[in-house]
């Protein structure tokens, strides 16, 4: 049997390990399922607090694997979120990524969005940020 490789596959997989490098090392290590669970969790709690165009344009600038988990078990017409402040923000981190409270949240947040903000272009994280509550956009603004 011969294997063929589908180019794009192979960039996603490649352009996936390494964000999921990048938010390991921000977490002080090379765990990458822990990486993931960080970095899924961010982006599945920005995608439900933000507007459904917003959401969508940040799901633009994601790898194609990434994409795909961006988009996994989203339900559009729910969204967006009513959440506002901080507490509700980590606490929603902490129950998507099943981390221990508010400081391990806190911790996974941070790193995941350190790696967001030097892959996703500064203009739409921008808007990411002008539509978010004050509490929550400090975050994503850093």
């Amino acid at each position: 049997m011969t294997t063929t490789h589908v180019p794009t596959l192979e960039h996603g997989i490649h352009a996936t390990n390494a964000w999921l490098r990048d938010v390991a090392a921000e977490l002080g290590g090379e765990d990458r399922h822990e990486a993931y669970r960080a970095l899924r969790a961010t982006l599945h709690v920005l995608r439900d607090r933000l507007p459904v165009d917003e959401a969508a344009q940040l799901a633009a600038q994601l790898p194609d694997l990434l994409r795909g988990v961006y988009y996994e078990g989203w339900n559009p017409s729910a969204t967006p979120g009513r959440f506002r402040t901080r507490d509700e923000l980590l606490e929603r981190v902490a129950r998507e990524g099943a981390f221990h409270g508010p400081a391990e949240a806190s911790s996974a947040l941070t790193a995941a969005l350190a790696v967001l903000r030097r892959r996703i272009s500064a203009g739409e994280l921008e808007d990411v940020a002008a539509v978010l509550p004050a509490d929550i956009a400090a975050f994503v603004a850093g």
